[in-house]
């Protein structure tokens, strides 16, 4: 007889390495422009030189005529498909609008695309770009913020620019609280326009298959969903979409949805009824793409002596551009300013307009405004109150203590740890040493600074229809390997190696005998993939229980062919062990081939095969919660910014992979630093482009970024897996901590700037006003 069984290794929790990396490293990756079909054609666009104006007419005689151009199309060519791409979700709502492909009788922004030419290859489609000849009628651009106030609106039928906005009722008693209160802390943010600027651009290759079939090749954030979006925008033509995704080099939410573009390659395959590629280049998506973050955010704080939250009152513009994916005031970012800390009052009014710049599309999740001008404006209250800026914090961060708790916007939170995080961030940081070091080294001409900020963020949100629900397939093969077709998708977040990570770990079964598949909308049910911070809390979940109820038929199986009970059997390594009974020890494969093979061996009563499928729907919402800190030096000669030191503290709930959760951090952490250092995406007062190239749009290197240091808190969300997901912590929270360490550093200066890039020149400037030179 033997004694117990050895429990089954663990892989959740590890760090293993990566299953993507062997192939993305080795140059075997498959990105949309690999696709090569048979008759494949290639698309390049006309594109307008002006942000505004009528179109005139459009001369295509010259461009037909070169050898190799195969059509040319025009909006009008596209009106039979009867086209009804919107802008907007997936469930429509009130402020959505429906988009032409192409632009029909005006063009709204610089790089509008006005038509499509398919020839033999890129180059000569390129060549017919060049000698369409478009005449136009300019119209004085909206451009800013402060245009689309005060211009008529750009769209006929419109009473205003405004594109979407909330302002939820007041209550009149926050105007007293600001009256009697004795402190009051105002200021405005300004946050620059910023691009993706993903490592892949956009592409798409379409290939007509007959029968109604149509296989669309792109990078996206979710095939399933890429399907599903096709399928409501091409309604009349009968077409069957199937997306496929393979690797997928960066998306941040541009590739969130079939854009404009997309859907007029598409078209054109469908007319031509031949394989079309386009692939974006970077002019073009530095030029065309949507973009994200333009915006302004005046926020107000009233204090008590004690330095206790009394009110708040946020006044915030988001700039949408002429088509967004989907007209945004920022009202998500708007009901979270507050959601870490005890406010009792709090007041917002927050507006998005319409400009005649490239549309707005979701980066890295919404919520950087609230955490910017949350975070640096408790920095700034706390220096003109005498207060220490982390005292302030720790003074009204919701701790464990309070929970649950509901915030002054009726959100009730019962789990989330702001507080625990920054405890344990300050276990990492000598606070006290740090400003023992500060103060000499200020007496030797050097200035450090310290930067801490704090925040919680939603992870999943099921409330929303589209992303209500995810799906999961595991199936053990006959030959006792495991597949796993999810609806999960990577755009570098490591889902295969993940989500494998937590099959394995419920099955009991080797990791390397998992394969994730997630990038074919034919391979599984409906799942929404990427979007919303969603994939581990959702995705996650579904894998845990598909794999739970796997596991239970496989050990009802077991023990039915072992004459044993389902509770002696056990899964482990691949191997089915019966407790007390070595002899009886079977693999995997051994089941799996009578499961497939020998139906008349099952259970009455039980279905053929290994597999099951689960629909998860996860809780309402989920959070993550974090706190960093950084220390930097300020060259005042120079404006120079060098970060010296960055510690991060996360609780995204079970940790499936140290690795990956830390590489997620990181990557925002690199972004956010671009963000408040370099980049700056800006237009002329005409709408024109001025950084379409990366020598003037000025991206992090790695000079800039310094080595992360890591901790982690564990708090079980509630969800199957106990998982929150890291969420877009790096880049939301990245920036105020950078930007208050800045500040810490120019304090004697009294030097604060909130608006953004704080480049050198800016900084040197401020620091020399300062000093009176």
């Amino acid at each position: 007889m033997s004694g117990p069984l050895i429990a089954a290794a663990r892989f959740i929790g590890e760090r293993l390495p990566r299953k993507e990396d062997a192939r993305l490293l080795t140059g075997r990756g498959t990105f949309v422009d690999d696709v090569i079909l048979p008759g494949m054609l290639h698309a390049a666009f006309v594109r307008s030189p002006i942000a505004s104006g009528m179109i005139r007419s459009i001369d295509t005689t010259t461009a037909r005529e070169l050898p190799g151009v195969r059509a040319i199309y025009t909006a009008r060519d596209l009106t039979s498909l009867r086209i009804e791409l919107m802008s907007g979700h997936l469930v429509r709502g009130q402020v959505d609008r429906q988009l032409d492909p192409l632009a029909i009788d005006r063009v709204q922004y610089v790089g509008d695309p006005v038509a499509v030419v398919v020839a033999d290859d890129r180059y000569i489609a390129e060549d017919a770009v060049a000698v369409v000849v478009v005449d136009y009628e300019e119209l004085p651009p909206v451009v800013t913020l402060a245009d689309a106030r005060n211009s008529p609106p750009i769209f006929a039928g419109f009473e205003s620019n405004v594109a979407a906005v909330l302002a939820p009722p007041e209550d009149p008693e926050i105007e007293t609280i600001f009256a009697s209160a004795p402190h009051v802390v105002e200021r405005t943010i300004t946050h620059p326009r910023v691009a993706h600027c993903s490592m892949e651009t956009r592409g798409v290759v379409v290939s007509k298959n007959g029968d109604g079939e149509v296989t669309v090749h792109m990078g996206c954030q979710s095939p399933k969903s890429m399907a599903r979006y096709l399928a409501k925008i091409f309604p009349q033509t009968g077409a069957r979409f199937r997306v496929i995704s393979k690797d997928v080099g960066g998306s941040f939410g541009l590739k969130s949805r079939p854009w404009r573009e997309d859907v007029a390659v598409i078209a054109s395959g469908l007319l031509l009824g031949r394989p079309i590629k386009w692939i974006e280049d970077r002019l073009e998506a530095l030029t065309a793409a949507n973009q994200a973050r333009e915006q302004e955010c005046t926020i107000r704080i009233a204090f008590g002596d004690d330095g206790k939250l009394l009110a708040s009152k946020v006044d915030c513009a988001l700039n949408n551009g002429a088509y967004p994916h989907y007209p945004d005031s920022n009202a998500a970012a708007m009901m979270f300013v507050w959601a870490c800390y005890k406010q009792p009052k709090y007041a917002f009014r927050t507006q998005g307009f319409y400009t005649n710049t490239t549309g707005l599309a979701a980066y890295r999740g919404p919520w950087a405004m609230e955490s910017l001008a949350r975070e640096t404006m408790l920095d700034i209250a706390a220096r003109q109150m005498g207060h220490d800026p982390i005292a302030l914090r720790r003074n009204n961060l919701i701790t464990a203590a309070d929970l649950p708790h509901t915030t002054s916007m009726g959100l009730t939170l019962e789990d989330v740890t702001p507080s625990e995080c920054l405890e344990k961030l300050l276990t990492k940081i000598d606070v006290a040493a740090f400003r023992a070091e500060q103060a000499a080294a200020r007496k030797g001409g050097r200035y450090l600074g310290l930067g801490v900020a704090v925040y919680v963020e939603p992870t999943a949100t099921s409330m929303f229809p589209p992303m209500a629900t995810e799906v999961a397939v595991v199936r053990v093969e006959p030959n006792g390997k495991v597949s796993a077709a999810l609806g999960t998708h990577s755009q570098g977040q490591g889902t295969q190696t993940t989500m494998a990570q937590i099959v394995a770990d419920k099955l009991g079964v080797p990791f390397e005998d998992v394969a994730v598949y997630e990038d074919d909308s034919a391979g599984s049910g409906y799942g929404a993939g990427s979007g919303g911070s969603r994939q581990a809390v959702a995705g996650g979940g579904a894998s845990v229980v598909a794999a739970e109820r796997l596991l239970t038929k496989i050990k009802q199986l077991a023990a039915h062919l072992l004459n044993a009970s389902p509770e002696a059997v056990r899964l482990d390594d691949g191997m089915i062990h019966v407790e007390g009974a070595p002899e009886m020890t079977r693999s995997l494969r051994e089941i799996a081939e009578v499961a497939y093979g020998e139906p008349r061996r099952l259970p009455a009563g039980m279905e053929p095969g290994l597999e099951v499928q689960h629909r998860y729907h996860a809780p309402p919402i989920t959070f993550a919660s974090a706190a960093h800190a950084c220390i930097v030096e300020v060259d005042i000669d120079t404006g120079f910014v060098s970060i010296l030191r960055w510690v991060c503290s996360e609780d995204c709930g079970v940790v499936i992979n140290p690795g990956v959760v830390e590489g997620q951090i990181a990557g925002g952490l690199a972004q956010a630093i671009g963000m408040v250092l370099h980049e700056q995406f800006e237009r002329d007062a005409l709408g024109n482009p001025l950084t379409v190239t990366f020598k003037d749009y000025h991206l992090p290197t790695i000079t800039d970024v310094p080595d992360f240091e890591y901790t982690h808190i564990v708090t079980p969300a509630k969800g199957a897996g106990g998982f929150r997901g890291v969420g877009e912590g790096g880049a939301i929270i990245g920036p105020p901590t950078l930007i208050n360490a800045i500040h810490d550093a120019l304090a004697p200066f009294g030097v604060t700037c909130l608006d953004l890039p704080l480049s050198p020149p800016k900084l040197l400037n401020l620091i020399g006003q300062a000093r009176g030179g």
